[in-house]
């Protein structure tokens, strides 16, 4: 910065820098400050012509009765009209055909799982998670094991009807001592690990059949999918294979009421019914069934 300035009559502010660089001081371009007014002239008519300003519960509405939600539900409107025009042959398909069929109709199998992930990610995701891998305490979808079958139709079934587990505690009977319980516990933990001939678990196989466990869980651990039981002898776990887990499960059974309502720390497995809750839900329900069959363990 120079203490003598050279071009006294040059308009600068005297700030000058490298000998000749300089900071002048000339009005803006007559086309700026046009501009610049120019956008205060539109403030204001944006602020009359649109809905602008907070007020205390509500806001002002503007001359021209605008709002985003309108144009959205608009253009929505436009899109899904397009939609149903375009894709009103797939609809139909859907709605006339079985589940079955579907399956069989390779376009039309394509046409309804890519219609589903959007449906799967609003109504099942949060319990099976997004690529049906399950979250904790849900069953996982993407897998080969199936507590009620992984046809097509059944799990049609399960989306339509829902479906409810249930276990008594302490065994069937409910008689099984905290002994017996820790007993069959680690026979059932060995039977998933493929050890339930070991001698060191001979006592609580015994206690299995004396639990009436086989009932539901059949007399070697795999049970029928009719049942709705757990496959004791696979290493996927609804409520986790650790030994404390597996014997709270034993313990407190699964969906046990009393007076109507589940009992303290009882295992609640409950998938609601979905023909209720789905838009559209005979077709729907097709579409997820197709969907969740697809995910890789159906049968």
């Amino acid at each position: 910065m120079a203490h003598n300035n050279p071009w006294p009559d040059e308009g600068n502010t005297g700030h000058i820098w490298d000998d000749d660089l300089r900071e002048l001081d000339n009005p803006p371009p007559l086309w700026w400050m046009l501009s610049f007014y120019a956008g205060f002239i539109m403030i204001v008519f944006y602020a009359l012509y649109y809905p602008t300003i907070p007020l205390p519960g509500s806001y002002t509405k503007g001359v021209a009765g605008w709002t985003a939600m309108e144009e959205y539900h608009e253009d929505y409107k436009i899109l899904n009209d397009w939609r149903e025009k375009k894709f009103a042959g797939q609809e139909e398909q859907l709605a006339a055909l079985s589940v079955e069929e579907i399956l069989q109709n390779d376009e039309l199998k394509t046409y309804a799982v890519k219609t589903s992930k959007v449906l799967f990610g609003d109504y099942c995701a949060a319990c099976h998670g997004s690529g049906g891998q399950g979250n904790p305490n849900f069953p996982v979808l993407a897998d080969d094991d199936w507590l009620y079958g992984g046809k097509v139709s059944t799990i049609k079934t399960t989306i339509t009807n829902g479906r409810q587990g249930n276990m008594p505690a302490r065994g069937m009977m409910g008689n099984l001592t905290d002994q017996e319980i820790e007993q069959v516990a680690d026979y059932v933990i060995a039977l998933s690990q493929g050890r339930g001939e070991d001698t060191s678990v001979a006592a609580g196989k015994g206690v299995f059949a004396k639990g009436m466990c086989v009932a539901c869980h059949g007399p070697k651990g795999k049970p029928l999918a009719l049942t709705g039981a757990a496959n004791l002898t696979d290493s996927i776990w609804r409520f986790s294979g650790e030994r404390d887990q597996v014997i709270k499960t034993i313990t407190y059974g699964v969906n046990v009421k009393k007076n109507g309502e589940l009992t303290a720390d009882t295992r609640e497995a409950v998938m609601p019914s979905f023909k209720g809750r789905l838009p559209n839900a005979d077709v729907n329900i097709k579409r997820l069934a197709v969907y969740v069959h697809s995910l890789g363990g159906g049968q």
